[in-house]
C-alpha cells in the first residue's frame, strides 16, 4: 500500500491552485445573479454570483479598473476568469478577468448607469466637441470590412465627393475582440505624427440591439473617442440605434451611410453653391455699379447746374460790363480827343514847323551852346529832314559856326 503524501495546508493550497489554472479562462463563461455586490477603498471589487435558486454561490473578485459596464445587485451577468483558493481565508473565489450583462433588462441597465456617469463627467458636453473640416482629404475608417456598412459608407462617400484617401483599420464589431480591437485602432491612428493623421476618424456598424452594440457602449471606447487628438464621426446602425460612442463623437451620423454624407460635400450642392456665389458676385457688381452710374450722374447733373449757374452769372456781369462800357465809350471818346489835341499842340514837330530845329550831341539835346566846343559832332533835327554837323568856332556870346 502506497503511503499517502503528507502536505502542509499551505501546500495543498498551491497545489490546488496550480491544478485551477491549467483550466484555461476563455474555455467556461459563468453566467449568473449578482449579489452582496461591495467597493473597498474604491479599487478592490467583489459580489457572489448566484443561480436563479440561489443555492449555489460562487465568490468573485476583480479590481476596479478591470470593470467595463456597472454591474449593481440583481443584475443578470457572464463573467470568464480563472479560480483560486486564497490561503489566507481558505475561501474558493474566481478572479474575474470579463464581466458583461446577460439579457435586455440587465444590459439596459448597466447602459443608463454608465450613461449617467460618464455625463456626469462631462463627456458629452457639446462645447467639447470640434467641428469638422470642410473638404476633408484623408479619413480613418474603424469598421468592419464584412459589415454592410463599410460598403455603404464608401459607396456614398464615393458618389457625393471624390479623391479623398481612406485608410481602413479592420476591427470586429462585436464579439469578444471587438473593444480590443476597436481600442487598438484608436491607438494606432493618435500615434501617428499630425502630419500623417487623418482629417478625421469614422466609427461605424450596422444597428443591433444592446447585446450587438456592446462594443459601442463599453467605457473604454467612449474614453478612447473622448480622449482621440482627430475628430471623431460615430454613425451605428439605424436612425433609432444609439450608443454611447454616439453621445461622445463629435459628430453623430444616424447610419454608416449619413456618416460619409456629414464629412463631405455632394457635388452637386458644391456646384450650386459656386453658381448661386457667381450670381451673387454679378449681382453684387451689377449694383456697384448701378450705383457708380448713378452717383457719376448726379455729379454730372450737379456740374451742370453750377456750369449753367455761373454762365447766368456771367451772363449778368458782361451785361452790366457792355452797359457800363457803351456808357462809358463817348466819355472815353471825348477824354482821348482832349488829349490828342494837347498832344498835337505840345508836338515837337510843330515847333519845327515854325522854323526851330533841335540839336543833339552824343543823342543828349543840346539846351546851352556853351558846352559845344570846336570839332564838336553835333546832329541837327528841322521840320523837314535832318544833318550832321560840326562846330569849327564858338564865340563868348555862345553862336556857333557850323560846318
Amino acid at each position: 500500500m502506497i503511503e499517502p503524501k503528507i502536505l502542509r495546508v499551505s501546500e495543498y493550497l498551491t497545489l490546488v491552485n496550480e491544478t485551477l489554472r491549467m483550466i484555461p479562462s476563455q474555455d467556461f463563461v459563468v453566467e449568473g445573479e449578482v449579489s452582496d455586490f461591495r467597493v473597498a477603498q474604491q479599487k478592490w471589487i467583489s459580489f457572489d454570483l448566484k443561480d436563479e435558486d440561489g443555492e449555489a454561490v460562487l465568490k468573485c473578485f476583480l479590481t476596479a479598473w478591470q470593470l467595463s459596464v456597472p454591474v449593481e445587485n440583481g443584475m443578470r451577468v457572464r463573467i470568464s476568469g480563472y479560480s483560486k483558493i486564497y490561503e489566507r481565508f481558505g475561501q474558493f473565489r474566481l478572479n474575474v478577468q470579463t464581466i458583461e450583462p446577460v439579457g435586455e433588462g440587465a444590459i439596459a441597465r448597466a447602459y443608463q448607469l454608465l450613461k449617467k456617469k460618464l455625463e456626469d463627467e462631462g463627456l458629452f458636453d457639446v462645447s467639447r466637441k470640434r467641428p469638422l473640416p470642410r473638404f476633408i482629404e484623408s479619413v480613418g475608417l474603424i469598421t468592419s470590412r464584412d459589415a454592410a456598412a463599410y460598403g455603404d459608407f464608401l459607396r456614398v462617400l464615393n458618389n457625393r465627393w471624390g479623391g479623398v484617401t481612406i485608410e481602413h483599420a479592420h476591427v470586429h464589431v462585436q464579439g469578444r475582440e471587438a473593444v480590443e480591437e476597436i481600442l487598438g485602432a484608436f491607438a494606432y491612428f493618435n500615434r501617428l505624427s499630425p502630419e500623417d493623421r487623418p482629417d478625421v476618424l469614422v466609427l461605424t456598424r450596422g444597428g443591433g440591439g444592446l447585446e450587438d452594440l456592446h462594443a459601442f457602449n463599453d467605457e473604454q471606447v467612449a474614453r478612447a473617442i473622448f480622449q482621440s487628438k482627430i475628430p471623431v464621426v460615430v454613425g451605428v446602425g439605424h436612425e433609432r440605434d444609439e450608443s454611447l460612442a454616439d453621445f461622445v463623437a463629435d459628430v453623430r451620423a444616424s447610419t454608416p451611410s449619413n456618416a460619409a454624407e456629414r464629412i463631405v460635400p455632394s457635388r452637386n450642392e458644391i456646384e450650386r453653391d459656386i453658381e448661386n456665389m457667381r450670381r451673387f458676385m454679378e449681382d453684387r457688381f451689377r449694383m456697384g455699379m448701378d450705383g457708380y452710374h448713378h452717383r457719376i450722374d448726379r455729379t454730372m447733373s450737379l456740374f451742370g447746374t453750377i456750369l449753367n449757374r455761373e454762365k447766368v452769372r456771367l451772363q449778368t456781369v458782361q451785361d452790366r460790363f457792355d452797359r457800363s462800357f457803351s456808357a462809358w465809350l463817348p466819355s472815353l471818346k471825348e477824354q482821348l480827343n482832349s488829349y490828342h489835341t494837347f498832344l498835337r499842340q505840345v508836338d515837337p514837330k510843330r515847333v519845327l514847323a515854325r522854323g526851330y530845329s533841335i540839336v543833339t550831341r552824343d543823342g543828349e539835346v543840346v539846351k546851352d551852346a556853351s558846352v559845344l566846343e570846336p570839332g564838336n559832332a553835333i546832329s541837327v533835327q528841322l521840320a523837314q529832314g535832318r544833318f550832321d554837323a560840326e562846330v569849327v568856332r564858338h564865340n563868348a556870346g555862345g553862336q556857333q559856326r557850323l560846318v
